[in-house]
């Protein structure tokens, strides 16, 4: 049964080591790898929160608003980045008894519209994983495009 406390085991501070496609959507592209801080932080007792990612060798700074729906008891994952400053459209699921998480929605990627899968997995004290996959065929078929490696951080640093 999915909880408004998912997430809880991701408050703090990470590193992060980043994977993730040149074209997400070839599956000949090739992989680029960078490294990231991240922070995250309850809202609503645990029922929101939000992790703020610093990508400062990328030129960029990320965003992830979480929200859990009581009704649904899904949760909502609402990315931004401050390359666009906008909100992409969110993606809605739930963690299963296997403690894994997988979050589905629709977006678009250079003008071509795509399914979205987020999966969260490998969830200990110390590491998370995030992944990312788009589908073009309505979520038969799916292209792993982004992999995220959390390591928790040893002190409390600055992001």
């Amino acid at each position: 049964m999915s909880s408004p406390h998912d997430f809880d085991f991701f408050f703090g501070d990470w590193d992060v080591a980043h994977r993730r496609r040149k074209d997400f959507l070839d599956p000949a592209s090739e992989w680029e790898e960078f490294t990231a801080v991240s922070r995250c932080w309850s809202l609503f007792g645990g029922a929101a929160n939000i992790d703020e990612m610093d990508c400062r060798g990328e030129g960029f700074m990320g965003l992830t608003l979480r929200l859990f729906d009581h009704e649904t008891e899904d949760w909502s994952l609402n990315w931004s980045s401050s390359r666009s400053g906008k909100l992409f459209p969110p993606v809605f699921g739930r963690f299963g008894a296997d403690s894994r998480g997988e979050f589905h929605g629709d977006d678009a990627y250079d003008g071509r519209p795509v399914r979205v899968r987020f999966v969260w997995s490998g969830i200990s004290a110390r590491t998370a994983v995030w992944e990312q996959a788009f589908s073009v065929d309505g979520g038969r078929s799916w292209l792993d495009n982004w992999e995220m490696r959390f390591t928790r951080r040893a002190a409390c640093g600055t992001l």
